[in-house]
């Protein structure tokens, strides 16, 4: 791994080809620190799987017998799964800006701060090893659909398409968490917060139900809510007879939108929870 610590000056002044490559090499370095950190205890992933296989096993088919939830053509799991694993990256992934603050109580942080890296690289490369537990979560949930026998979708395609989805919703909703995280800066309110956001982006979605069922001021929110769009783009990737409503380019494009907005805030905020 390069370490940050010799990685020389940001080529600020150089050609913008040397600026990207070495704003990639720390983000890289950065990604694959916190990867290492999972690898070496991978319990988390675990744990974390157990919500997603409740919904599932027990919320789905509750609601799939029920039939009170209008799914078109797909039965009701089908329709909920790609929900599910939305939920899970969500769930995963907002609490990381936690990281953060221990690492500060610790003094990391304060030692990356004063490395040569973009403040930019250092979120994103935090965001990117989200997308490393969202990939892992993804796998555990297609392994738990196959053996309640939902209808996934196979190939090369729709599987590189959910792993893009799912890199992408887990960076946004871990850079969202930073930028919390440098605002609360302590653990208690964070998990405070943490908690009350999860349940309200979870429900104002399309994740277990239509948008066409929702009320008007719901619809406007769930058109505004990130998780909408994540859940869209794997209900049309992952299951069979899935369709998009707003189309695959909108709801990546929209992801991708809001990570660059969160990444640059987060950048800007990044030095402050160290103070």
């Amino acid at each position: 791994m390069r370490s940050l610590g010799h990685a020389g000056p940001p080529a600020a002044s150089g050609s913008g080809g040397a600026v990207v490559a070495n704003f990639a090499a720390y983000s890289l370095a950065i990604a694959e620190v916190e990867v290492r950190k999972l690898l070496r205890d991978p319990t988390e992933i675990f744990t974390r799987s157990v919500q997603p296989t409740l919904w599932l096993v027990i919320f789905g088919q509750v609601f799939a017998r029920t039939r009170a939830i209008p799914t078109g053509s797909m039965s009701y799991l089908d329709f909920m799964t790609p929900g599910v694993l939305a939920q899970s990256v969500l769930f995963t992934a907002i609490f990381y800006g936690i990281a953060i603050i221990w690492e500060r109580d610790l003094g990391i942080l304060q030692k990356m701060l004063v490395t040569p890296a973009y403040r930019g690289a250092l979120v994103l490369g935090k965001a990117a090893s989200a997308g490393a537990r969202g990939v892992a979560q993804t796998v555990i949930i297609y392994v738990l659909a196959l053996v309640m026998g939902i209808h996934l979708r196979f190939g090369v395609g729709p599987i590189a398409g959910v792993l893009v989805a799912v890199l992408l919703g887990s960076a946004v909703f871990s850079t969202f968490s930073l930028v919390v995280a440098c605002i609360v800066k302590t653990r208690e309110r964070f998990m405070g917060i943490g908690q009350i956001l999860t349940m309200p982006l979870f429900f104002a979605s399309n994740a277990i139900y239509p948008i066409d069922m929702m009320p008007d001021w719901l619809k406007t929110v769930a058109r505004v809510n990130p998780l909408t769009y994540l859940v869209d783009a794997l209900r049309s990737l992952m299951v069979e007879g899935g369709a998009s409503v707003f189309g695959l380019g909108v709801d990546l494009t929209v992801q991708l939108a809001a990570l660059v907005a969160l990444v640059l805030v987060a950048a800007r905020l990044y030095p402050s929870v160290a103070a």
